[in-house]
């Protein structure tokens, strides 16, 4: 039974004398022991690839491997421990600068968003030690070793491989100079860096490679086609392919010589031409793509055909538009099945099949979806409720979630989902650790049967490998399912309340039915935590609507992030408990209500709820009922991860042997290691 007395109070500031502990916590910061055979593996690991090193003479940065976050719980302390006092007098003064990245080029806002969630320039900076800052690199999600990224690209499976391209600036931990890098994995999880893909070395894409998708072609050939921003700005789009189709790890790209293959057709801005799609194949024999524009304020999606993709053909007409939305950018569309478990190639189309059309509106950055069906010969979508269309209905997540993008895993017959988690810090921390942006943990994406109206987002199988049985608060895997006291939800009064996560006041907000839930990334004195919790309400007539929500209002005592509360209404069927999955790593919360009816992403940087100090509590504060809940709580291992050092080596010395030298037999030698306990 969780704590029936509330454990925030409706007073924000005071601190709560009753709170239900998790196991493993205790009122100070445990030191986990690293096990004998963790030791023995890691030093077999650092053995074996020294050897490897010697066989190679290679003695450069190029030979290491590194497990990521490898500090176990105790701080590795590289500068001053976590106080005021200890910033320099040039800290103290230091104030937030109004910054903004990527408009004036003709992309969405890329800088912090914390001028718009309250968070004013002239907010000192606060006094960021090193201690802190390695804290909020994670352990088991994507990221490069350094510097900027941002969205997903090209995401496919091929020989074996799972590749994955990314936004990135190879200059500096701010959005700009932006190239592909690539990176490849056999799990999703543990990932092995690759060389740039592709940089901006044309007068097409001088100022910019973005965004793209690929395509598999039956022969087994690939394409990609991604967004160019020429000499003069103009957006256009670009054709290129693997170098090498025997190559599986796709090391080297070649870049079509009669670039660009699209320009902006007329009446579509210059800078308003973007973000291609992955190409499915119609009845006619003909490839079809999809890319994001619009009219004045009216978001739309243009529709093209082509047979070789060097020439094409633009449909009468839009696949889609909303009116109001503005600008679409990183469009997917896709279908999924009604009737089966398993996803589906993106041609796939049939009386059993909903189409899927996403946006990432370029007005507020938060990615939309819809269900709706697609009508081949006229190139037309139409939602199934106009009330919830595309850009004014269902979100993919209500946290910190964009650019997002989609693939067919043909190995596994799933479509998995991969979205670009931006920070909610300052630029100036971002510069000072020396890299920003992370990708959430691929997600499967199902149709709800059960509901009709939306989709199902749940994490990779392949995460639950990192399962450990140990308990330290700062990487998790929460399973957990609340029951509420049904005779008091009947016998309760009904309300007319407006409930908005947003607007509700957070975790400290008291109601009848709620709020209950989750405290994670919490220190002992709860001066630090982040709630990730539901709120019943019983509305007129005696309908019961259930909310999920994520408080970031107090997971740190610094002031310059952002402080916001996230979420949505979740639907929630008749004899369902309410159930919700949890991944913690360090700075990113990812929560799944309902089976992933309705997931928030959240970026947090406490400051003293890091390493062991990091707690996990149940809370309750709704007034009128008591709470049963039961818990499924793992400690997540650090994925492996193996760099590359540009400058150690370049592209023209990656030929297929050297590759399986310097990549994956160290690479394999690890995961073996890891797995075998």
């Amino acid at each position: 039974m969780a704590d029936t007395r509330p454990l925030l109070p409706s007073d924000p500031d005071a601190l709560p004398t009753a709170y239900t502990p998790l196991p493993g916590g205790s009122s100070s910061p445990e030191i986990r022991r690293i096990h004998v055979k963790e030791v023995l593996a890691m030093f077999a690991g650092v053995v074996m690839v020294s050897l490897l090193v010697v066989i190679i003479g290679n003695t450069g940065q190029d030979g290491n491997v590194y497990h990521r976050n490898n500090r176990r719980d105790k701080p590795m302390l590289l500068a001053a421990s976590p106080n005021k006092e200890t910033a320099t007098k040039a800290e103290k003064a230091e104030k937030l600068q109004a910054v903004t990245r990527g408009m004036a080029a003709g992309v969405s806002e890329k800088s912090s968003r914390l001028y718009s969630s309250g968070v004013g320039a002239g907010t000192p900076v606060y006094p960021w030690n090193n201690s802190m800052l390695s804290w909020q690199r994670t352990a088991f999600h994507f990221q490069p070793e350094k510097n900027w990224m941002n969205d997903p690209n090209g995401p496919l499976f091929y020989k074996g491989w799972y590749h994955f391209f990314y936004q990135y600036n190879p200059k500096g931990a701010v959005w700009g100079n932006i190239v592909w890098g690539h990176a490849v994995s056999r799990d999703l999880i543990h990932w092995l860096h690759l060389p740039l893909a592709m940089v901006a070395d044309q007068w097409y894409d001088i100022n910019g490679v973005w965004t793209g998708s690929a395509t598999i072609l039956p022969n087994d050939q690939i394409v990609m086609l991604y967004t160019g921003s020429t000499n003069e700005s103009v957006q256009v789009q670009c054709l290129a392919y693997p170098a090498d189709h025997k190559d599986p790890l796709l090391t080297k790209w070649v870049k079509y010589s009669g670039n660009p293959v699209l320009v902006p057709p007329p009446g579509i801005g210059v800078k308003d031409f973007r973000d291609p799609t992955t190409a499915w194949y119609t009845t006619e024999g003909k490839w079809r793509i999809t890319i994001g524009s619009k009219v004045n304020k009216t978001g739309i999606s243009l529709v093209y055909d082509t047979k070789d993709f060097i020439k094409y053909e633009q449909l009468d007409g839009v696949l889609h538009a909303v009116p109001g939305t503005g600008m679409w950018e990183c469009i997917d569309f896709y279908p999924v099945s009604k009737t089966s478990d398993k996803g589906l190639d993106t041609s796939q189309n049939g009386a059993d099949v909903k189409h899927v059309m996403k946006t990432s509106l370029d007005d507020d950055r938060n990615d939309y979806y819809a269900l709706g069906s697609y009508n081949e010969k006229t190139g037309k979508w139409v939602p199934d409720d106009q009330k919830i269309d595309v850009g004014i209905g269902i979100r993919y997540d209500y946290g910190k979630f964009y650019a997002s993008k989609t693939f067919y895993d043909q190995n596994k017959q799933r479509r998995v989902l991969w979205g670009w988690i931006g920070e909610s810090d300052s630029e100036n921390a971002d510069v000072k650790k020396g890299w920003a942006s992370l990708q959430g943990i691929p997600r499967t994406v199902l149709f709800d049967q059960n509901t009709g109206s939306n989709l199902l987002q749940w994490p990779v199988e392949e995460i639950e490998k990192l399962r450990l049985n140990k308990k330290n608060f700062d990487k998790l895997d929460i399973v957990a399912e609340f029951e509420l006291d049904q005779k008091v939800v009947e016998s309760a009064a009904e309300s007319n309340e407006e409930f908005s996560c947003q607007t509700s006041g957070g975790a400290a907000k008291r109601g009848a039915l709620g709020p209950f839930g989750l405290l994670v990334l919490a220190d002992d004195s709860l001066s630090e935590r982040t709630p990730v919790y539901f709120y019943v309400v019983k509305g007129s007539g005696g309908t019961v609507n259930t909310y999920f929500c994520a408080d970031q209002t107090r997971s740190s005592v610094a002031t310059d992030v952002v402080k916001q509360v996230s979420g949505s209404y979740v639907p929630v069927l008749k004899g369902e408990k309410l159930s919700v999955r949890i991944l913690v790593d360090h700075s990113i919360i990812e929560s799944f209500a309902q089976g992933g009816r309705t997931t928030i992403t959240t970026r947090v940087y406490p400051t003293q709820a890091i390493y062991g100090a990091a707690r996990l509590f149940l809370f309750n504060n709704a007034t009128d009922t008591s709470v049963t809940a039961s818990l499924q709580i793992w400690q997540m291992n650090s994925a492996f991860v193996r760099p590359f050092s540009p400058d150690a080596a370049s592209h023209a010395s990656f030929t297929p042997v050297t590759v399986f030298i310097k990549f994956i037999v160290p690479f394999g030698i690890f995961l073996t290691l890891y797995f075998v306990r």
